[in-house]
């Protein structure tokens, strides 16, 4: 472990949660002292921090984390999985890459705008174009992106990852079929972020949507 000392003003004082406040002296009181026109003027003594830095500051804390071969078994196992990846992102690429080395493809949606996600996803869905003035508004027909996807997989590729962005702010019936997915199209994987955490962490997406292991199934 590496530490280094900086002011308490300053920007290199790193978003650790192992940052901790030392102070080399003992707080001293304010003294107070009044002038002839009645202004009140305070001292306090400057004090020091300490910043504590782990290994893991310099390197990346993924980088340390042996768990990919636990990630793996669990998209198999489960086949649609919730992560919480870190606010500040990148730690997901690491995981993503992983699964693409096994041979998966990927369908990147966001879950904003995304609609209905049965009908979006496994059924000819109607899309509105934004119209200006007075324009018409039409409808255009787009095929179901899964099974589209699904047909233009090469031979060797192992299954498709439905990997859904900010996934957090749909419903829970919609994360029920999410989670539901796999069992209509057996190619197909699921990874939802649900939220953030201070590590990458996941979870079955099951757990999150709330089916038992009887309706998973």
């Amino acid at each position: 472990m590496a530490a280094t000392a900086c002011s308490f003003h300053s920007a290199l004082i790193p978003s650790s949660p192992n940052f901790r406040h030392h102070h080399r002296h003992p707080p001293v009181k304010a003294r107070v002292s009044t002038s002839n026109k009645g202004l009140t003027r305070k001292k306090y003594q400057k004090g020091t921090i300490k910043c504590a830095r782990e290994f893991s500051d310099f390197v990346g804390g993924d980088l340390l984390k042996p768990d990919l071969g636990k990630w793996l078994s669990d998209v198999e196992e489960h086949k649609a999985i919730a992560i919480y990846p870190p606010h500040e992102g990148g730690y997901e690429g690491r995981y993503l890459n992983r699964l693409r080395y096994q041979g998966y493809r990927f369908l990147d949606l966001s879950a904003r705008g995304l609609g209905d996600p049965e009908t979006t996803l496994t059924k000819i869905h109607p899309v509105c174009p934004a119209h200006i003035g007075k324009q018409p508004i039409a409808r255009w027909y787009f095929p179901p992106e899964v099974d589209y996807r699904l047909s233009l997989l090469p031979p060797d590729a192992k299954g498709l990852v439905v990997w859904i962005l900010e996934a957090k702010v749909l419903s829970k019936a919609e994360l029920q079929f999410l989670a539901l997915l796999p069992t209509l199209r057996p190619k197909v994987r699921v990874i939802a972020e649900c939220g953030n955490w201070r590590k990458f962490v996941w979870t079955p997406l099951k757990d999150i949507a709330g089916l038992t292991a009887n309706e998973a199934l």
